[in-house]
């Protein structure tokens, strides 16, 4: 059937919107998670020709992302690109993501923002720089950036998958647990419109970022 697109979203109604009308320009289904935001994300939208799923409390960007896999399933979809809702990503490039996935085949395919690591600061840089380096230096996986939302995942990799994580953890966790089951993923060189976003991220520094690197040794 083809792929769609998910945004997970929490208390963005300042970015949302543009985000989701340049999806749309793609021409792919578009879903919307809104996590529990308390600013009015999901009315921000209200009109455009999108699917809204919301969840009656913030549970974690894992967690909508795991809602955003189910209704794919649900609708025979054979795959997703996710992107966040803050404005980070290029929507643009998003045919660009699924054309090289497509070609090589690929499980996941990741935007790889790797030329502006060092437009980041403080824990953000050093993450991204440590994170491939290990990530490389254990797996063998050739990506450039193991942290980028910008993702096109298959459906026959997430299928296959039990997801535990529900917090910014859960794209690791999907990268070890398709690594320890043989799928195909590489990285693409996309630049981000805004390399380091804290500004509009929800992210913890620490206490995501020990997440991450608690979730890369378990599986590992």
């Amino acid at each position: 059937m083809g792929y769609c697109v998910i945004i997970p979203a929490y208390n963005a109604a300042s970015t949302l919107p543009a985000v989701a009308v340049e999806v749309l320009t793609c021409g792919a289904p578009l879903l919307v998670v809104d996590d529990g935001s308390s600013d009015g994300t999901a009315r921000s939208v209200e009109g455009l020709p999108l699917n809204l799923i919301r969840h009656d409390r913030n549970r974690g960007k894992g967690a909508a992302l795991r809602s955003g896999f189910d209704w794919m399933f649900l609708h025979g979809f054979t795959g997703a690109v996710t992107l966040d809702a803050d404005g980070q990503h290029d929507p643009s490039a998003i045919q660009l993501l699924l054309a090289a996935a497509r070609q090589d085949d690929l499980d996941i395919l990741i935007a790889s923002r790797a030329v502006q690591f060092h437009q980041m600061g403080g824990l953000r840089s050093w993450w991204n720089r440590f994170g491939v380096w290990c990530m490389k230096k254990k797996t063998g996986f050739d990506i450039t950036d193991s942290q980028s939302g910008f993702r096109y995942y298959s459906a026959r990799l997430l299928r296959s998958l039990e997801m535990d994580a529900v917090g910014y953890h859960l794209e690791m966790e999907i990268l070890m647990k398709a690594w320890r089951g043989g799928f195909r993923i590489a990285s693409l060189p996309v630049a981000a419109r805004v390399a380091d976003g804290r500004g509009t991220s929800h992210f913890r520094p620490v206490r995501d970022t020990w997440n991450i690197c608690m979730t890369f040794l378990r599986y590992y």
